[in-house]
């Protein structure tokens, strides 16, 4: 069996059940997913148990779903195929970035192996997406670097004094931040000057060279992937 003998439906839940704990200490369960998928818990569980029978994942009502090495083999060679898709739209095609997600949940399904990897090698063989998450290996590693968000940093460094941070990953999970991040240039690669209030109700922004603030909220403050630059 290979990935294009998978359904379309159960390349999606594989997809999923990696992506829920990649960035988080979740763990995949039927109440989650069926929250993430939009879909009937009852119809999440007949979809479980089909992944189960064909040895994807190892599975047990109101146990945490796990993945066997067969289905994480395909599940990150699906998110393999997502954000090179999206990397290939936006540095090929021009899209902008927070317009890239739904057009490579399309794309995904459809695109053969062969032309990923031309898309991979066209592009130089990238390691990170247009919003700074990690695209998987092709022999399925995946390089998860250090960062925290914006509003940890600052709450475990109290920051009083503007703090140089360099801009890792936006979250591409709500249209509208991220919208709000493109029309400030608050994405991967930026270097910013942060500052925020004791009780972080809100956090001063500022590009390098920059005099004007941005001011963002706590919220969108987890949506925003740092590191100390280099002194």
């Amino acid at each position: 069996m290979s990935l294009s003998d998978l359904s379309e439906s159960t390349q999606n839940y594989l997809k999923e059940i990696w992506g829920i704990s990649e960035w988080s200490q979740q763990v995949p369960t039927t109440t989650l997913l069926a929250q993430k998928t939009g879909n009937r818990p009852s119809s999440v569980s007949d979809a479980l148990r089909r992944l189960a029978n064909a040895d994807l994942i190892s599975y047990r009502p109101y146990a945490p779903i796990e993945l066997t090495e067969l289905g994480k083999k395909y599940a990150v060679s699906m998110v393999r195929r997502h954000r090179l898709l999206e990397t290939f739209l936006v540095q090929v095609l021009n899209y902008p970035i927070d317009k890239v997600h739904d057009e490579a949940e399309v794309l995904e399904h459809a695109v053969s192996d062969i032309m990923i990897e031309r898309i991979d090698a066209l592009l130089g063989h990238p390691t990170r997406d247009p919003h700074g998450d990690p695209i998987p290996a092709e022999d399925g590693t995946v390089d998860n670097p250090e960062q925290s968000t914006l509003t940890d940093y600052l709450l475990e460094h109290c920051c009083q004094n503007p703090q140089r941070l360099r801009i890792e990953r936006v979250s591409d999970k709500d249209a509208k931040i991220l919208s709000f991040f493109i029309q400030h240039q608050l994405v991967p690669g930026k270097t910013i000057l942060v500052r925020g209030s004791r009780n972080l109700e809100d956090i001063q922004v500022r590009h390098e060279g920059s005099s004007e603030s941005i001011e963002l909220s706590s919220e969108q403050g987890q949506k925003i992937f740092v590191i100390e630059c280099e002194s």
